[in-house]
């Protein structure tokens, strides 16, 4: 099956819908007191913390979503429910984050946001919805539809260079890695070497809102590293963002410049190939030169 331009503008409608009433609701626990709980997860503290109001939300979307399941016959892969590995066999399927960055939801600090994709069987995502409820800021795309931030067409810039420092987006947690210094002082060299004055740093977002930063500061980078561990982030992390940044035709991909591997068989981590995104092709190039200072990327399928 291959969904029609309309099919996919009226499916991207229904997500944003879904994504600003879980965000709402979101909101309005975002001063309560929280049970936060642990779940299986990667290797960080982040990705191994739940609260209700993550199920919560989860619900509110599996609802408005449900009914295109049925009509369309799409799979639903999300964060808080087992994977039933129905993506693997419908031609499109649903990859929903209902809270993505809870542990800055928990600290009551702004990071986290809503993320709703549907990616193809071949993991191409086609529909990218973000919703951040601390700011009310809404991204969505349609493949061949282009982007919306707010509701109205949006085509970022990639910055002049001049006098403007290159932004390191990172995860809570990059700055304590043994080879953290190394990645500064490279990115600080690449950054100069392309006519900017330096580098400058932000970790404190969840990994959706960290690519959103990389169109809102260009220019900038988002990345993570390859590693053996699972975690790394997981498909729904990427998928929505990875689809606004295709259609802006801009950089979302692994760390060696290949696609994303949206619809991996084995896991839902992309530990295995690492991400990296970006507005500039040739940064993205200069940038790949990093990974031999990772001490976690002597993987098995490289």
């Amino acid at each position: 099956m291959h969904l029609k331009p309309n099919e996919l503008a009226g499916l991207s409608e229904i997500a944003i819908s879904a994504a600003q009433q879980a965000g709402a609701m979101i909101q309005s626990y975002s001063h309560k007191p929280i049970t936060v709980e642990h779940k299986s997860g990667g290797d960080s503290i982040a990705s191994q913390v739940v609260t209700e109001v993550d199920i919560l939300s989860e619900k509110i979307i599996v609802e408005a979503l449900m009914p295109t399941c049925k009509q369309y016959d799409l799979a639903l892969l999300t964060e808080e429910s087992s994977d039933d590995k129905a993506r693997l066999e419908k031609d499109y399927f649903w990859c929903v984050d209902p809270m993505d960055g809870t542990l800055a939801f928990t600290e009551s600090t702004p990071g986290y946001s809503v993320s709703i994709a549907l990616v193809s069987k071949a993991g191409m995502p086609v529909i990218g919805v973000v919703y951040d409820p601390v700011s009310d800021t809404l991204y969505s795309s349609v493949k061949g539809q282009g982007v919306l931030r707010n509701s109205k067409v949006w085509k970022p810039n990639i910055k002049s260079t001049g006098g403007m420092p290159l932004t390191l987006v990172s995860d809570r947690g990059f700055a304590n890695k043994p080879y953290y210094a190394d990645v500064c002082k490279m990115l600080t060299a690449i950054a100069i070497e392309s006519g900017m004055p330096g580098l400058q740093t932000l970790e404190r977002n969840g990994a959706v809102l960290n690519a959103c930063l990389v169109l809102e500061h260009s220019p900038a980078v988002y990345i993570k590293f390859p590693k053996p561990e699972e975690g790394g982030g997981s498909l729904w992390d990427f998928s929505a963002t990875a689809a606004i940044f295709h259609e802006l035709g801009f950089i979302a991909t692994d760390f060696y410049g290949d696609p994303l591997d949206l619809n991996r068989p084995s896991s839902t981590f992309m530990n295995h190939r690492g991400v990296l995104f970006t507005m500039d092709p040739s940064l993205a190039n200069k940038i790949k030169s990093l990974l031999p200072l990772s001490n976690d990327n002597e993987l098995e399928n490289r």
